[in-house]
């Protein structure tokens, strides 16, 4: 895997980019005994290096089950999915477990933080799993941990923060073993409107600042805003590919949102004066 190239030559001899994720003709067929479900019915797609993907659909579209292909969960039924260039469709087990591990990131609607362990500790656990010497584990996880901007709630146990404190512990989690890749399933679904759009902030900046791979999985269309290509799943078939039009951008649209001030008063963004208004008990817990 470590001599793959993200490029590849033409018939020419021109240089062109390597899709990072390539499916081809790709089906998932569920047996559930006497009844077969058709969660993927020939998906094909492309999404290079660098992009930030938002995936739409309804429940039962196929969405999730697509999510579960891209991120070695799961293999296809039918059809080839290469990853960087490599044909991961076949590998076995516990060479899917190495990628995930070393390649891609996940983020979860759930969080799923562990509540008896610090934040530091959450994030540590997959260089664990890595094999990261013990001295490296720790340097990671407060790196990590700086980049979601969550350098001084280290110590904190879950209980302790916010739900988008959690999550972007859960962030920095899918960071720390630098994959290219992260896979985000409803990040912003157990959140208020404005902690979501300070999650998208994040995400933003990570695929534009760290170039990270970014596909997204949400059935929030003002969400789905926040990514440059959005993909609409119906029946497990791909109905729509399209760019994102006037797509926001979430360090612009915070300032227009209410925030908390130490008073727990929500302020609506700043007055001619510089000082901002005041409007009634606050909404957001961050």
């Amino acid at each position: 895997m470590s001599n793959l190239s993200p490029r590849a030559l033409t018939p020419s001899g021109e240089k062109t980019i390597q899709p990072t994720i390539r499916l081809e003709d790709v089906h998932k067929t569920y047996d559930l005994g006497e009844v077969k479900v058709n969660a993927l019915r020939g998906v094909s797609l492309e999404i290079r290096r660098g992009e930030f993907v938002a995936v739409m659909g309804a429940s039962g579209s196929g969405k999730s089950t697509l999510m579960n292909i891209l991120g070695c969960l799961d293999k296809p039924t039918r059809g080839r999915y290469y990853l960087d260039g490599q044909d991961v469709s076949a590998l076995t087990k516990n060479e899917l477990a190495k990628i995930r591990n070393q390649r891609i990131g996940f983020v979860f609607q759930q969080f799923n933080l562990l509540a008896r362990t610090s934040a530091l500790e959450n994030v540590e656990l997959p260089t664990i799993y890595a094999g990261v010497p013990i001295q490296e584990r720790e340097k990671r996880a407060r790196e990590s941990l700086e980049l979601v901007g969550l350098a001084d709630r280290a110590e904190h146990y879950p209980s302790q923060l916010s739900g988008g404190q959690q999550q972007r512990v859960a962030i920095a989690r899918a960071l720390v073993n630098g994959p290219s890749i992260l896979l985000a399933d409803e990040p912003t679904g157990n959140l208020d409107s404005r902690t979501s759009v300070e999650i998208m902030e994040i995400l933003q900046k990570l695929n534009k600042e760290k170039g990270l791979t970014v596909v997204m999985v949400t059935h929030e269309a003002d969400i789905a805003q926040y990514a440059q290509r959005a993909l609409e799943f119906r029946d497990g078939k791909m109905r729509r590919d399209v760019a994102v039009q006037k797509r926001l951008i979430a360090a612009e649209v915070l300032p227009t949102l209410p925030s908390v001030d130490a008073d727990g008063v929500e302020v609506l963004g700043k007055n001619a004066d510089g000082k901002g208004s005041a409007k009634g008990p606050a909404i957001s817990t961050d």
